[in-house]
Formats: C-alpha cells, structure tokens, sequence
C-alpha cells in the first residue's frame, strides 16, 4: 500500500481509516498492536472505523500502516473534509453496503427452501437433499465468504471471533451433508429427515445438515447487514456541517461582481452578500449594514445587528440589508470548518461500544473449538469409530453456532426501532442503547429545543386600542424584513388578518422603521429612535420596557403623530410542551440543565418557566462541548438534547445525543437518537423506548447462550444428533425473535 503522507519528526498525531473489521475485538487486537510500537499511543474506534494515533521518536506514519495490515486489515489516511462546492460537486459516493445487501439477499432466497425441506418431511420428495444441496452450496460459499475469509484472517493471526465459530460450523455442517451424500447413506432416493427429538446416540451417515450451514448464514448476514447501515452514518454529521455553507460567493474584482466556488476564495477578497444569502465565510463588514441571524451556530435567537468593522462567521444568514465582506479566514480556518473537526474529534473519542456477544466471543469462541476438538479426540479413543466421534463434534459446532446470537440485536432493534418511528423517535444503531441505561444528567439546548427557536409577539402594552397598536406598528413592520420586525407583523397578522400598506417607508439601520399608514406618521423601533424625534416613552411604558428586557425579551417602541403610544415584547417563546418534558424527565431520574448562548435573562427566564434550577448561559459552540466534558469530569453520564449546527459537537461528545428532528442536518446527524417530531415530550419517551430494547438485546444474548450453553454437554456426550442440534437451534432463534416482538406493545407516556 502507498501512502503520501510525511515522516514524522519528533512527534506528530495522525487518524487513520481502517478497514476489515467485522466485530469489536477486531478494533482491539488493532489497538493493541499499534500500542506495542515504541513511542505509540493508539485508540481504535470499531463504530467510526477509525484509529486516532499519536507517535513520537522513530515512528512514522507508513510504519503504523505496516502494523495495521500486518495484523490482517487495511489502513489509510483519511482524505480531507472539503467545504463548500469541494463538498457538494464530487462524485457520489459508492453504496459500501451493495455487496452485503446482495450476499444476504442470495442466502436468504436459497435457505428458506433449503430450511423448509429439512424442517417439514411433508416437503421432502424423492431427490430433495439432491437440491438442497444445490441451493445450500451458493449460500456457504459466496454469501459466507466474509465469514471464512475472516476467519482465516484471524487464524493466521493466532485469534479467534464469532467469525471463526460461524466458518468452521457452516463448513463442517457442509462438508459432513457432503460425505452423508456421496459416502454416507444420505444420498438414496427417497431418504427422509423424521423430525424427531430423541436423545440417541447416532452415526450420522443418514443425515444431512444443510439447513443448518444455510441458516446460520442468513441469520448472522442479516445482523451484519443492520448493523454495518447503522455504522455507515457515523460521518454522516461532519458532512452535514461541511455542506451547511455557501457554494458559491459573488466576489468584487477591478469593480466588477464575479460569481466564483466558495472553494476559490482568498483571504483579503471582497464579497457581496445580499438579503436572504448565506454568508460564504468569516470575515469583516466593509460596507454596509444588516440584521444576520446566527442561530443555526451561536444558539442565539435574536438577530444581531452588523455595520461596518463587525465581524461576521461563515454560514450565517444576511437577514436584512447589502453587505460587502472582507474575507479574513478560508478553508479549514473558519469557525464553521473547525466545528466539523470539533464533531469528527467528539465522534471519534466515543468508547466503542462493544456488543455483549463480541465481549464474550474471546472466551466462548475458543472453548467452543477446544470442546468439539476434545469431543472428537475423546469418541475416537473410546473406539466408538470415526463416524460417531465426528457427529458429536458436529453436534457441538452446530448447536454452538451462534443463529440466535446473530438475531439477538438486530431483531430487537429493527422491532425497537419500528415502535419509535411510530411515536418520532429514530435509534441509530445498538451501539447508543447502553448510554441511555446510566445517563443521569440531560442538558436541554433551549433554541429551538425548550423554545420555539423563532421570535413571537408576546404581549402588547399601551393605553390606546390594542387592535388600533397593532394595526399601524403590523402594517410599517411587515415591509421590513428584519425577523423582529417580521415577528410583530406575524403577530398583528394573526389577530386583525389584513394589514393596511404603509407609505414613505424607510429602514433606519439598527434603530427601526418609519412611515406613514393612514395619514399617521408611524415609528417602531428602539427607544433612541423616538428619541430623535424628540418623543419620550412615559413612566408606565418604561417601566414595562424594563421589565420585558429584565425578562430577556425584546422590547419594542410604537410611536405615531408625536406620541408614545405602546410597547411590544417579542421574544423566543418556550413551547407548551416543555415543562411537561422536563417533569418526565425528572421521572426518569435525571437531572436538567438548561444550556444556551442566549443571554443570562432570557435563560433563567425560560428555565423558571418550565421547572429547571441549572442554568448555564452565554456559552460559544466550542463551550458547549467544554461544558459537556466537564459534566462527564464531574462522573456524570450526560444526555444533550439540541437541534443546530452549535450543538452538533456538544451532541456527538455527549454520551447519549437526542436531536430534535426540525432542526438541521448537522444537529440530527450527530445525535444518537433523533425526536423526529421536535415535542421534548419525546425526549423522555426516546430514553424509556432505548432502555427497553436494550433490556430486550441483554436478556436475549442471555437466553440465545444459555441454549447453546446447556445444549453442549448434551452434544459433547454424543446424546445430541446435528439434526436435533439444528432444532434446538431453530427454536431458540424463534424464541428471540417472540421476545424482539414484545417491543411492538410500547407505549408512549
């Protein structure tokens, strides 16, 4: 393999890509071989299927490649996230799960008759095992050539996994119906399978096993299929962020405006930025003046006005007016660049979450061998013949394979994930489910998460006719487009349904509006506005203005023909649903915190509304995460619930993230859980749906070993036939998929 990545010098750090894994033990004999290396510090992700390394003295980059693939898979340095049209003109990527999808899809069409023919002697016509065999060979060959090749992969390496116990059992089962067939007695015309369960010693030669090879195989393809589409979207957020900006940005160059890639921009370039565009990076305002709405990165949910000499990020919202832009970072500089590594950074440092049945599989696996091994030895020297002693050692394999095991998880899951799509709630994949069990704090972002996320018009306060307030401050509002103002227009909309058109119309820049609506000369802004006509807010106004801005509300003046008349308070408005939310949580044991880069006012505002005594507020998007981690510092397993691109990191370090499904890609991307709905409500019901299917995957594994388990001594001494082996097997599969089922019965609170 090549690579073109530098030698290192003293010391460096490099995340690589690695490729081959099929279960957790793999990411850990990885780990422990970069570990051993001199001056190496290595953590192997199996869930992200990547290695962040940090390595000093000799060592280099090319050198950590040769011990991953010495070690039996592939490794590679990641290729560099691009921004902008970088991000969205490249080619479509390849559908990594087609060759899976389609193994599965051939074991699962040729082993339900192969299945059926061995189950029901009512199928059984006078060549039947002739055409099992024929539809049987297909499936242990190309569809388990995963299984084998990994097993061989292993053994090479002196190590054995669940892939190890699936190849050697799938080919043994084979390749004894193989020798029944054409050595055996097997092979005669009319030879039937009588389902029985007896427990008799057998030679074997009569039978045959195909259904067992076929079954284990579609089963455990299955589980490797749903978990490898669950494993697929874990970069999923940090493309989401990437694709958050501009693609393209109008530049000024030699006085003229020239349309070029976001990825073409340089440092010192000027740029245009109109009303309603994205700004394509961070920079510095040159000319101009404008409301930009930053929410979707700061969490803040009022506009914050920009004039010359501001400084501005990339992917926000121009709002309002002309700008021309300076830009002062590019590429992977920018504010929003460095959240998607700070997303990729938090992803990345996650424990891999290691499935029970992987955990045991280093002991289970092994012992397994050992056993039908021994058993073989043991037959052959009692001089109870080679036949004899190789049934029982087939016996064990097959009744150890572990069929139920492979449809532990993901039946649980599919059946788990189905009820919460129901009830809008999306489950990722299994590896979140054990986060949900220990989590005890959950930090609710409150843009858009307690609180709609829009500016509403809350309340009205004035001496003279509401509706009369109203109309005129609705009419000159609605022709302007800042939100605020876009807010009080919405408002006056929804009580009057008509709005009359307001004449001589001006935007004063960070102040208001005026104008004339029905030969009233009309001005709606802040204070300092009425100011400069003179006009003064009397004593009851202002100290309702006080108050609503005490209260972390936006406080809005209403003046025409001289006077003032009213005061609007316009804020982000908690939903009705929120403080419910929070007392289900507190049900579940868990303690709330409200976080936010909103205002201290406006946060313990919204917190006393709806019942939470924690407030952390004012926080940049690089500060959530600082407070996540050092809530986990602290010993407590954290939840986060959000929905903008300022909590995707926050969401992705967490241990357990819920996004809110009206929020943005990034957001739901980076989650663990997503509340399809937006309903915090939700939040409460995802947590007790994830707990339950967890509760349903343990005592699954637990009941698909303890089958195998009280089955092996039976078939060690030779007491347990390969067919009645296979039932056994058959039916403790049944069994897990009727516990999966119980999951459909979930209720929502």
């Amino acid at each position: 393999m090549t690579t073109t990545a530098p030698e290192a010098t003293a010391a460096g750090r490099v995340e690589l890509a690695i490729g081959g894994m099929t279960c957790a033990s793999c990411a850990a004999r990885i780990e422990k071989k970069l570990n051993r290396m001199d001056g190496v510090t290595a953590t192997v992700n199996y869930a992200t299927e990547k290695a962040q390394v940090t390595y000093t003295g000799e060592v280099t980059v090319p050198d950590l490649i040769a011990t991953v693939e010495a070690t039996g898979y592939t490794a590679r340095e990641p290729q560099p996230a691009v921004t902008g049209s970088g991000a969205a003109g490249g080619p479509s990527e390849p559908d990594e799960l087609l060759p899976l999808r389609q193994r599965l899809v051939t074991a699962v069409v040729l082993a339900v008759p192969v299945i059926v023919m061995a189950m029901v002697p009512a199928a059984q016509f006078e060549y039947w095992q002739w055409l099992s065999l024929t539809l049987a060979a297909p499936v242990v060959t190309y569809a388990a050539w995963p299984f084998h090749k990994a097993a061989w992969t292993n053994a090479r390496h002196g190590a054995a996994t669940m892939d190890t116990l699936i190849s050697v059992g799938t080919i043994a089962a084979f390749a004894w119906s193989l020798w029944a067939l054409f050595l055996g007695t097997a092979g005669t015309p009319g030879m039937t399978h009588p389902f029985e369960l007896t427990i008799a010693r057998s030679d074997g030669a009569g039978n045959i096993y195909l259904e067992a090879a076929a079954g284990v195989t579609a089963f455990i393809l299955a589980g490797r299929y749903f978990e490898a589409r669950s494993k697929r979207r874990a970069g999923a957020a940090l493309k989401a962020l990437l694709e958050l900006g501009a693609k393209e940005v109008t530049v000024l160059r030699g006085g003229r405006e020239e349309l070029i890639p976001v990825g073409d921009l340089k440092a010192g370039d000027r740029f245009l930025v109109r009303p309603g565009e994205k700004i394509a990076t961070d920079g510095v305002v040159v000319e101009g003046t404008s409301a930009v709405d930053a929410s979707m990165l700061t969490g803040e949910s009022v506009p914050v006005e920009v004039g010359v000499g501001d400084p501005v990020t990339g992917a926000t919202l121009n709002a309002g007016g002309r700008l021309v832009v300076e830009a002062t970072r590019v590429g992977a500089d920018t504010q929003l660049a460095r959240m998607a590594k700070m997303v990729e950074d938090a992803q990345n440092g996650k424990a891999a979450a290691q499935r029970l049945a992987d955990r045991i599989s280093g002991v289970f696996v092994p012992v397994v061998i050992a056993l039908a091994l021994g058993t073989l030895g043991f037959w052959l020297g009692s001089g109870e013949g080679l036949t004899a002693a190789f049934t029982a050692a087939v016996a064990v394999l097959i009744i150890a394979c572990p069929c139920a095991l492979g449809l532990a998880t993901p039946t649980a899951l599919m059946v788990g994930t189905g009820r919460g799509a129901q009830l809008g709630i999306l489950i990722k994949g299994p590896e979140v489910l054990e986060s949900t069990r220990k989590v005890d704090t959950i930090v609710l972002d409150k843009t858009g998460t307690v609180t709609t996320g829009r500016m509403t018009l809350l309340a009205v306060h004035t001496h003279e006719d509401e509706a009369e307030v109203l109309r005129l401050a609705g009419a000159l509002e609605h022709a302007s487009e800042h939100p605020i103002a876009q807010a009080v227009a919405a408002g006056a909309l929804e009580k009057l349904g008509a709005l009359p058109a307001p004449e001589d119309f001006a935007n004063i820049a960070g102040l208001g509006v005026q104008g004339v609506v029905d030969g009233h000369a009309v001005l709606v802004g802040r204070e300092r506005l009425l100011a400069e006509w003179a006009i003064e807010l009397p004593a009851e106004l202002q100290r309702a203005k006080h108050e609503a801005e005490a209260a972390g509300r936006t406080a809005i003046a209403v003046a025409w023909d001289g006077e003032a008349r009213a005061v609007l308070e316009v804020a982000d408005a908690v939903k009705d649903t929120s403080a419910e939310a929070v007392r289900r949580l507190r049900a579940l044991g868990l303690t709330p915190i409200l976080l936010t880069g909103d205002n201290r006012a406006v946060a313990e505002a919204v917190a006393a509304e709806v019942g939470i005594d924690e407030v952390i507020a004012e926080v940049l998007p690089e500060d959530k995460v600082a407070v996540v981690k050092r809530l986990q510092d602290e010993g407590r397993s954290v939840a986060m619930v959000g929905d903008g691109v300022n909590d995707a990191a926050a969401l992705a370090q967490a241990d357990l993230g819920l996004a809110m499904g009206t929020g943005t890609d990034a957001a739901i991307e980076a989650g663990d859980l997503t509340l399809v709905r937006g309903d915090l409500r939700v939040a409460a019901d995802a947590i007790r749906l994830a707990r339950k299917t967890l509760g349903t995957i343990r005592s699954n594994l637990f009941w698909a070993f303890a089958y195998n388990v009280a089955a092996l001594p039976l078939a060690a001494a030779g007491l347990l036939n390969p067919m009645i082996a296979g039932a056994a097997m058959a039916f403790s599969s049944v069994f897990v998929v009727g516990n999966s089922l119980r999951l459909r019965r979930f209720k929502a609170a």
